[in-house]
């Protein structure tokens, strides 16, 4: 199987246009969609930091919300040289191109190592950090031979499974996905690997700030990144409440295919696999089930125009929604999730009004997007 490289296409940030996207993507409440509804409102992230206050307070904050600051950036910018990492905003050339395909692509990721590999398609291999000699040596069989077909493997850098896939892929290509910082990684044992992947010409990729600790609740953004940067996403080992499963699940709704290797019920390391091949996932025993499986996605992706997100591309048309659409986009609003196109429906508001009001309960910390785009009030 060949794993064509995807076209270079794209913009270039100036350096100030970087160092805004950095501000705003680092400012309170503000995640992928926000980001993106924000550019798409005001054109340039510039003119969006600008309008973070206003929109906080109509959204009902209570407090000025937190805006980064420029002297902030240019220290984490600073970090990023320091070790030779550099940060790539989506829509830039070197953004990883099945990663900003997705809706909740980072706008801005900090990357060390070879731009080249993120270009070319690629499988993600996760699993049991306790994983046995034989899914240990299954994985390396895998990460080797998917490798030899011109694919490249992905996975999040843990202990066992991870690091046995990134190990056997070296040589033909991988990219180690954090959970913090890139100058804070986890495990610390795996720091040599780490260093071996830049060095064999492979990608290391983190959304998270210079200087961040990688917590409990970093670890399923990492999950979904790794299942965001692939075609499609392999289990080995697991056990029923593995975070593995996570990266499945997400993987899912992100359209991207899911394998699992099957194992003995008595092993609780394959209860996880055992359940993801009940609930649908592809049986692997052999590469040859992968490569059968990714060929006619790959065809089917790499005909595919990379999705960009220059600061062109903002939609300045403003659309703000009387006192009583806004009453009733909120009552629409609670804490079971809904489609935005569901809201819009209900309330006969113009799709950009409607917009607006999310995006000020967003940033006054009062609304939560979900992975699948649906919407709902934090109470």
């Amino acid at each position: 199987m060949s794993a064509p490289d995807a076209p270079a296409t794209g913009i270039r940030l100036t350096d100030s246009q970087r160092l805004a996207w950095l501000r705003l993507i680092r400012s309170e409440n503000v995640g992928p969609a926000t980001f993106r509804a924000l550019i798409n409102r005001f054109g340039t992230a510039e003119a969006a930091l600008d309008a973070l206050p206003g929109l906080a307070e109509r959204g009902g904050s209570r407090r000025r919300i937190r805006i980064e600051s420029a002297e902030a950036v240019e220290r984490e910018m600073a970090a990023a040289a320091k070790m030779g990492a550099r940060f790539v905003c989506r829509g830039e050339p070197g953004y990883p191109w099945l990663l900003r395909m997705t809706e909740q692509a980072p706008p801005v990721l900090a990357v060390m190592g070879e731009d080249g590999v993120a270009q070319r398609t690629a499988l993600a291999i996760v699993g049991a950090r306790n994983a046995s000699l034989s899914g240990i040596k299954l994985t390396q069989r895998f990460a080797r031979e998917l490798g030899e077909a011109g694919l490249v493997i992905v996975s999040g850098l843990a202990r066992g499974i991870d690091a046995a896939a990134h190990e056997a892929s070296l040589t033909s290509g991988t990219i180690g996905v954090f959970a913090g910082g890139l100058d804070r990684p986890y495990p610390n044992e795996n720091r040599p690997l780490m260093r071996r992947i830049v060095d064999a010409g492979g990608l290391l990729v983190s959304e998270m700030p210079f200087g961040w600790e990688p917590r409990a609740i970093d670890f399923p953004r990492r999950n979904r990144l790794v299942a965001g940067l692939s075609l499609g996403l392999l289990v080995v080992e697991a056990a029923a409440r593995s975070g593995s499963l996570i990266s499945a699940r997400l993987a899912g709704e992100l359209g991207r295919l899911v394998f699992a290797v099957p194992g003995s019920p008595l092993d609780p390391r394959a209860a996880g696999t055992n359940r993801l091949l009940k609930d649908g996932a592809i049986l692997v025993t052999e590469t040859s089930d992968l490569l059968d499986a990714l060929r006619p996605m790959d065809a089917r992706l790499s005909g595919d125009e990379p999705m960009n997100l220059g600061e062109a591309e903002g939609d300045m048309a403003e659309e703000e929604p009387s006192e009583r659409q806004r009453d009733r986009i909120i009552e629409a609003l609670g804490p079971t999730p809904v489609p935005i196109d569901d809201i819009i429906a209900h309330t006969g508001a113009p799709p950009g009004a409607v917009q607006l009001v999310l995006l000020e309960l967003d940033l006054a910390g009062r609304l939560e997007r979900h992975v699948d785009g649906r919407v709902s009030m934090l109470l």
